[in-house]
């Protein structure tokens, strides 16, 4: 009873509309799960490693097998599946505690997933930047472009993931390597989207994910942009 009497209150009072509004526009940034909690508190455990060349992210970088294609080089995978921007910004003392020489980074499709804004995903970008250079000043932070789907191919929980979203993210990823000093922007999409800005269709299993030769081809442009 009193529960229908406070919605009858709220109805006469013209509050309703604007509490509905507040509701629909709730944003899910909960990063607690725990795949994410096992896999940090496996990271801890592990020992500093000098001169480290991070790769930080989501199931995109957790697939790469780095420390195959680069065995010549300092290189922690620190990406976890399923994690979001807010994630990572919450983990990044793991990350700075190395030092590291360089960060690589990608996140941003599970929150587009979601339904999070590419506005708050690039205020989160921009608060991870900065908090890598007040922890590890001379940790230069490479900004890899969110890679582009494959709609044909696409998945069925990733549906809600649109390539008009990605490159409003990205034009934000840009902006930010141009205003922040030690910062790059690496477009990844030059080597892995086609001619109509689609992840290649030979190079993802279901639209979204990458085949193993897609990093070694990713790992080559780094190189010859010289950011490895």
């Amino acid at each position: 009873m009193i529960k229908i009497r406070f919605i009858a209150l709220l109805i006469m009072s013209g509050s309703l509309p604007a509490l509905k509004a507040q509701v629909t526009s709730a944003i899910d940034s909960n990063y607690i799960f725990s795949g994410y909690t096992e896999k940090l508190a496996e990271f801890r455990k592990m020992p500093v490693l000098p001169n480290a060349i991070v790769f930080v992210g989501n199931s995109l970088t957790d697939a790469g097998r780095w420390n195959d294609i680069l065995p010549e080089l300092p290189v922690l995978n620190r990406g976890i599946s399923g994690d979001i921007s807010y994630g990572v910004l919450a983990r990044l003392d793991e990350i700075t505690r190395h030092q590291p020489e360089k960060v690589f980074l990608m996140i941003g499709v599970n929150d587009l997933k979601r339904g999070i804004p590419t506005t708050h995903i690039i205020e989160n970008y921009t608060r991870i930047v900065r908090k890598v250079k007040q922890q590890s000043p001379i940790t230069r932070v490479y900004l890899h472009s969110v890679l582009p789907v494959n709609p044909a191919k696409l998945i069925a929980s990733f549906k809600a993931v649109k390539n008009d979203d990605i490159q409003l993210l990205n034009d934000g990823l840009k902006r930010i390597s141009q205003t922040q000093n030690g910062v790059y922007f690496v477009d990844l999409h030059t080597i892995l989207a086609d001619r109509l800005g689609n992840l290649r269709a030979e190079i993802t299993p279901d639209g979204i994910h990458l085949e193993v030769a897609a990093y070694v081809e990713l790992v080559d442009y780094l190189k010859k942009i010289e950011v490895l």
